[in-house]
């Protein structure tokens, strides 16, 4: 059957272009039962889960709001939309670029790679000043548009770890969504008992306990005991402001995989992904000459969709 017009769907993924009367929705992905917050760096459990009143450490995150603003993100959509918008898997339209690759058979050349656009030059320049972000030089840019009346979302996933190295790079425009994390192994997450206010702003009960062994045996007495919950249990929601800066790295790029649910789309919204390379195509990897000529036109700020 011919997908519907500015539909992108391929397999099992649909979107309500393509999503007709007889056929069912995919369904519904579970709700997420941690926030992250960036305050504390703890996931902690929402108010009506049965994992309230608990958390745990969640790192390798980092959130910057208001990383531009308002007059740039209108400036950075408008000169985006200039450009033709491609169709894509569930409900999204993307703008890539970036080298020619082949994925599964790791194959990788330039292509029409032209270089990063223009107006990323100014972005970049404000990620060097994050500490998080001062060596960061990204080979690869993918815009993503979500709309509601397409269904647009993105199904849990780990993005590729052989061309494209530690940093995840994601600035929201338009409006806010919510990032959410999930894992699919087998192990189990400890939670501890929060201190202080709700939403992260206390501290971790029972984690550490201070003053010795006195201290200890206290703690023992007035604390509940940590507590394992299997990983598939677990969903973390990172809430993405608009104009915000999300890192993903460490734990939060290789343990835990991400998403964007439909119901989390209630407008317009643009997110716009940048990647560095791997240590294989970096200074003293087995691909370094490859590496150096795709970062020399992607800095070359030149670029058009690919």
């Amino acid at each position: 059957m011919e997908a519907p017009a500015g539909c992108g769907c391929k397999g099992i993924r649909s979107c309500l272009l393509c999503e007709g009367p007889a056929q069912a929705a995919p369904p519904p992905q579970g709700e997420d039962n941690f926030t992250y917050c960036p305050a504390s760096g703890l996931a902690v459990g929402n108010e009506h889960s049965e994992f309230a009143g608990w958390a745990f450490p969640f790192p390798g995150v980092s959130l910057l709001e208001e990383f531009i603003t308002e007059d740039e993100e209108a400036e950075i959509v408008e000169l985006m939309d200039r450009d033709d918008w491609k169709p894509s898997q569930s409900g999204r339209r993307k703008q890539d670029y970036g080298p020619k690759v082949n994925f599964k058979k790791q194959r990788l050349k330039a292509g029409s790679f032209s270089g990063l656009p223009s107006f990323s030059k100014k972005i970049v320049a404000q990620m060097e000043a994050c500490p998080v972000l001062g060596d960061f030089f990204p080979v690869e840019q993918c815009n993503l548009d979500y709309r509601p009346e397409r269904g647009s979302a993105i199904d849990p996933h780990f993005d590729d770890c052989w061309l494209w190295g530690e940093r995840l790079v994601s600035l929201n425009l338009l409006s806010p969504t919510v990032l959410s994390m999930s894992r699919d192994s087998e192990d189990s997450i400890q939670l501890f008992p929060v201190a202080g206010k709700g939403n992260g702003e206390g501290s971790l009960r029972g984690a550490l306990p201070a003053g010795g062994d006195a201290g200890r045996e206290r703690s023992e007495r007035l604390v509940p005991p940590p507590r394992l919950v299997g990983s598939r249990e677990v969903r973390v929601g990172i809430a993405l402001a608009r104009r915000s800066l999300l890192v993903l790295r460490g734990a939060a790029r290789y343990g835990w995989k991400h998403s964007i649910h439909r119901r989390h789309i209630r407008r317009r919204r643009v997110g716009v992904t940048f990647r560095e390379l791997s240590a294989e195509f970096s200074p003293g990897g087995a691909q370094e000459e490859l590496g150096r000529e795709l970062l020399g036109i992607a800095l070359s700020f030149r670029g058009r969709p690919v």
